[in-house]
């Protein structure tokens, strides 16, 4: 009868004991479902109704005779040389600012990294441009390139002693290049703090051995601290190529995609066929095409790191 009753207890405590491992395992689920449900309502269903909407004729002129027309928006898209030319220039814009932004972020970082005194205070000052919103970078800007009052053009006349009017916004490829330059200095902070964690992990028996064999700090820097930051470098430029690629306010503050469509990136493009011409399904399109790109691009730096990782020997 003992026994009996102890194999009863045994198996209450072992029902309690699953019970309590499965409560514990609902639990984290429980407390995500309201986030999750948020996220599906404002995200997820936003992303399939725009998609549905690729494949239709939509417009806002048009509402109430919306019909399927399949693969018809993407192939007109290929077609238009406009937006050849935007995702042509987008591509370019994505390839100069990233990797502007990293070899600064590489140089800054290291130079940082040997400050002894006033590290935190310089960390500081270096993320000021970060803390501004990319609409208040791009009036910045555009204030300083402005052909007609512009702080640059006024420094010229103060050097040249003689009125000097140079269109920055408007000629061609001056309006590419100060949107360029606009973001660099509004992102390349970002790019150094990253960097600078990662000099900063990097074990200093590494760079002692290096000394004690005679290398420069250019050999330190080519053959230690670039191998050992890489997967922090593939991590940055993951990060900021998907932000660059969907840049929008900071052109279209500066200068509109214009003139003649000089500036057109991706984005600013989809807002102008989905709100100025009304073709939303159009822009729909457009939308996911760009989306596809940054999947694949993604994808590809992050096969990248677990290589650097795997070389690093981190798991």
């Amino acid at each position: 009868m003992g026994e009996r009753d102890l194999g009863i207890s045994r198996r209450s405590a072992e029902k309690r004991l699953s019970a309590a491992v499965l409560e514990s395992r609902r639990l984290p689920v429980l407390l995500l479902l309201p986030a999750i449900l948020l996220m599906a309502l404002v995200v997820g269903f936003p992303m399939i109704y725009s998609l549905y909407l690729s494949f239709t004729d939509f417009t806002l002129l048009s509402q109430s005779s919306m019909k399927f027309i399949g693969l018809r928006n993407y192939v007109t898209l290929f077609k238009d040389p406009t937006f050849l030319a935007a995702l042509g220039r987008t591509v370019l814009y994505i390839t100069i600012t990233v990797n502007v932004e990293m070899l600064l972020g590489l140089l800054i970082a290291n130079a940082m990294s040997n400050v002894v005194k006033g590290q935190s205070v310089l960390r500081t000052i270096l993320m000021m441009p970060m803390m501004f919103a990319p609409v208040l970078v791009g009036f910045q800007f555009k204030w300083i390139f402005n052909d007609q009052v512009g702080l640059l053009n006024n420094v010229l006349f103060e050097i040249a002693r003689h009125p000097v009017i140079i269109p920055w916004l408007i000629r061609k490829p001056l309006g590419f290049i100060t949107i360029t330059l606009a973001e660099l200095w509004m992102s390349t902070p970002f790019m150094v703090i990253i960097f600078l964690a990662g000099i900063l992990s990097i074990s200093k028996d590494l760079t002692d051995a290096a000394e004690v064999d005679g290398s420069s700090e250019w050999q330190k820097f080519i053959h230690i601290i670039i191998p050992s930051v890489s997967p922090f470098i593939y991590i940055a430029l993951a990060v900021r190529s998907l932000d660059v690629a969907k840049a929008y306010d900071l052109v279209s503050i500066m200068t509109g995609g214009g003139p003649a469509h000089r500036t057109e990136l991706i984005w600013t493009y989809v807002y102008r066929l989905s709100f100025t011409s009304q073709s939303f399904a159009l822009g729909s399109a457009m939308s996911y095409v760009t989306v596809l790109v940054a999947i694949l691009f993604t994808f590809y730096l992050f096969r990248q790191l677990i290589k650097a990782r795997k070389v690093r020997g981190i798991q």
